[in-house]
């Protein structure tokens, strides 16, 4: 018995409380002696059910509908190639727009809102649908999947975590292994996005220490998920697994091996405009797309690449290198997790489901890839970043794409991730390999998806039953609908079972219904929206016949868009949606408050002073504090640092330095016993001074070029050793101090 009933919504089976495993009740008998005694042997763990397929999960980041080979894209994917080839392609697959919003949709298989995600679980605003505390009553697929008898793995992006339960002094049980995964390796659980050469990892709830191979973290993450693999088959073959495998890829920075981006050298020279042509003929080709499509208008945020100076087409070009490098080496490292499994003969007791994006490509880098930025500020970043032009990609680096490869990435769809009323912002392909339940591959199925759906579809596809309780807790209702009926169905010509769905994010809106979609903007994101709702300006597309939305029928059609309208307010009451905002902290004055005045990093903290939540000095001046305990003769290394900056000794001389070549030298060496050394940050208008002193007795002082704020979020402050790049080529990372730190203090003017 699958759980599953009528309008795809998930039953259980039995009252069972997954999760739950108290010690079962002794039906033998106990005598005095052996030959007196009835020995019983109960069950304590779920055992799978026999032939149960192995389930991974495979979902990439930031990516966009016309990206990859499967879906017509002119970055070379093989893996997905191949999976799609021997399986299906979903060609009407959709997302939440936003990374968190859309990985608490997959692994729940409810809505985002329903999930307390309705933005990012950095980004908290204090009403149900956006409290980032993803409900116990809303089960996960790993949850499920370990109470039918399965070992449940997590690689990658988690996602999900509230930034609060983040550091070392937990709780964990929102945390993978608290929400049924038997392990973790990956990000930080609340990240949405890391560093690919020097990451923060954990393994479960506990801090990696850096690679000393120096493997990308793509290489990395296959690593452990084919050893999660092997370990699992060597101790218990017949038990099937799922593996979650998140890899953050094609997430800003974009960073590939030398050799990947290489092959892609001169490739897009002909710029966005080109790519998204020759993109759009391979997708009619191919049957991703409807044969009348056409490309639709350029956003307003694209420049025309023929108008840009040779400088310009030169580091964009290199910057949609790098991006298809570091996609075509994620793929090559999921064909390797692929490939082992063919190798053990499980590949043909597999289903495998792989989202092509968490929502669509970024156009966060605005005109330059630098953000936004001022016209002097965007020529000097054009500038800096050419000049490492040969090693982009590389530690050193943090490349990223403008909104021109955002929307060619697209193709044929308007914006970007973020923007939840267009397709280009939640419309993705999807791949389903099952050997098992495809009757013909190679196929393309046009029924409209949403991502809460591959959960009841998992659920049908491996048999398994669903409880009413979890852990204790009563579990709510899945909003989706399984399309297992596609994927099993000999063929293309079934009706669509997903009949409705709604979409919210920041300032945008969008409900669709049995092929007709709504959009009503509200608010203005980079100045191109206007806060139009709820009036008539709305948008309205009929999907079944305008796969891009090129025509907007809301002034021919009103009747339709009130009723669409009214759709919208009930899914919104039942969601949790209200209240609807306007960008980002819409609550100022309560949110964000999470950063206190004061902060104690002690040498002995296994985090290495990491503070997830930490929201930055916001401009504010601040002081760092150094607590020495004994220096010795001649003391080297750093005492506090951050990627952006570094405070060590050379040989007893106290150095400030930071990533921009800036120095600062004392006047004194430091004491070879103990004392406190601190560097006190000021700032006036766009540079900051730095003072630095011994013992409160000042040592020097500088100003410098920029304004030196103090990083939050995951920018790790470290004591007494260097995460990844040094700031300088005075040292090599770690550079371990000599000496004996007790504590790093942080203390900011409030």
């Amino acid at each position: 018995m699958t759980g599953l009933a009528a309008g795809g919504a998930l039953l259980a089976a039995n009252p069972a409380l997954a999760q739950y495993s108290p010690v079962p009740e002794f039906t033998g008998k106990i005598g005095r002696t052996v030959a007196e005694t009835q020995t019983a042997y109960p069950r304590h763990n779920p055992v799978a059910r026999p032939g149960s397929p192995n389930v991974v999960w495979i979902i990439l980041d930031d990516t966009g509908f016309g990206t990859s080979s499967a879906f017509g894209g002119l970055i070379e994917m093989p893996t997905m190639d191949y999976l799609a080839a021997n399986g299906l392609r979903f060609n009407n697959f959709h997302t939440a727009a936003i990374s968190a919003a859309t990985r608490a949709c997959l692994i729940t298989g409810r809505n985002h809102h329903a999930n307390h995600m309705g933005r990012f679980n950095d980004d908290k605003y204090g009403a149900p649908g956006y409290d980032t505390y993803l409900p116990m009553e809303n089960g996960t697929m790993a949850e499920i999947l370990r109470d039918n008898g399965y070992a449940t793995f997590c690689v990658g992006k988690y996602n999900l975590a509230p930034a609060e339960n983040s550091t070392n002094a937990g709780p964990f049980n929102r945390w993978p292994t608290g929400r049924g995964f038997d392990h973790y390796y990956g990000f930080n659980a609340s990240s949405g996005a890391g560093d690919q050469w020097h990451p923060l990892v954990y393994r479960d709830t506990h801090r990696e220490p850096e690679d000393p191979q120096g493997r990308p973290f793509i290489v990395r993450m296959a690593d452990e998920a084919i050893n999660y693999i092997a370990d699992q088959k060597a101790a218990a073959p017949e038990q099937p697994f799922f593996l979650y495998f998140a890899p953050g890829t094609a997430h800003t920075p974009f960073h590939a091996s030398k050799e990947w981006i290489d092959m892609y050298h001169g490739r897009f020279d002909s710029g966005w405009s080109e790519y998204a042509k020759e993109t759009l003929r391979r997708q009619k080709e191919m049957g991703i797309v409807p044969k009348n499509v056409e490309l639709p208008i350029t956003n307003a945020d694209v420049q025309d690449w023929n108008a840009l100076s040779a400088d310009e087409r030169k580091l964009y070009a290199r910057q949609m290198e790098v991006f298809a490098g570091f996609m075509s080496e994620a793929d090559y490292e999921i064909g390797r997790i692929v490939d082992f499994l063919r190798r053990i003969g499980e590949l043909d007791n597999s289903l495998i489901i792989i989202a092509m994006g968490d929502n669509g490509a970024s156009g966060e880098g605005g005109r330059t890839g630098g953000r936004e930025l001022s016209p002097k500020e965007e020529q000097d970043f054009i500038a800096a970043e050419l000049a490492k032009y040969d090693h982009y990609g590389d530690e050193r680096t943090q490349p990223f794409y403008n909104t021109g490869w955002a929307q060619a990435c697209n193709t044929p769809f308007r914006y970007y991730k973020k923007w939840a009323d267009y397709e280009g912002g939640t419309h993705d392909g999807l791949i389903v390999y099952y050997p098992a339940g495809i009757k013909e591959t190679g196929g393309i199925r046009t029924q409209y998806t949403h991502v809460t759906d591959i959960f009841p579809t998992t659920v049908e596809l491996t048999q398994s039953s669903v409880p009413e309780v979890i852990n204790g807790y009563p579990q709510t209702p899945v909003d989706g609908t399984s399309f297992a009926y596609a994927v099993t169905s000999p063929d293309n010509h079934v009706e669509d079972r997903k009949k409705l769905q709604y979409y919210e994010l920041n300032t945008s809106y969008a409900l669709y219904k049995d092929g007709w979609k709504v959009e009503f903007p509200n608010g203005a994101v980079n100045g191109l929206r206007k806060n139009i709702y709820p009036d008539t300006e709305v948008r309205l597309y009929n999907l079944k016949e305008d796969f891009n939305e090129s025509r907007d029928l809301a002034k021919k059609y009103p009747k339709k868009v009130k009723e669409l309208l009214a759709e919208f307010e009930k899914e919104a009451v039942r969601n949790n949606v209200f209240p609807l905002k306007d960008g980002k902290n819409a609550d100022p004055e309560h949110y964000p408050n999470l950063q206190r005045a004061h902060y104690d990093v002690y040498t002995g903290a296994r985090g290495w002073g990491e503070y997830p939540f930490f929201d930055g000095t916001q401009g504010k001046p601040y002081t760092l504090s150094v607590f020495i305990d004994e220096a010795g003769e001649h003391p080297s290394g750093i005492l506090v640092s951050q990627h952006q900056f570094a405070l060590y000794t050379m040989d007893g001389q106290l150095v400030y330095a930071t990533s921009d070549g800036e120095k600062l030298v004392a006047d004194r060496p430091l004491p070879k016993g103990s004392s406190v050394v601190k560097v006190k940050v000021e700032h006036k208008g766009k540079r900051s001074t730095v003072f630095l002193s011994i013992d409160d007795v000042p040592v020097g002082q500088k100003e410098l070029s920029v304004k030196m704020n103090m990083p939050g979020k995951l920018n790790a402050i470290q004591v007494g050793r260097q995460w990844g790049v040094p700031v300088n080529d005075d040292y090599s990372s770690p550079f371990l101090f000599t000496g004996k730190i007790f504590k790093a203090s942080l203390d900011i003017e409030q």
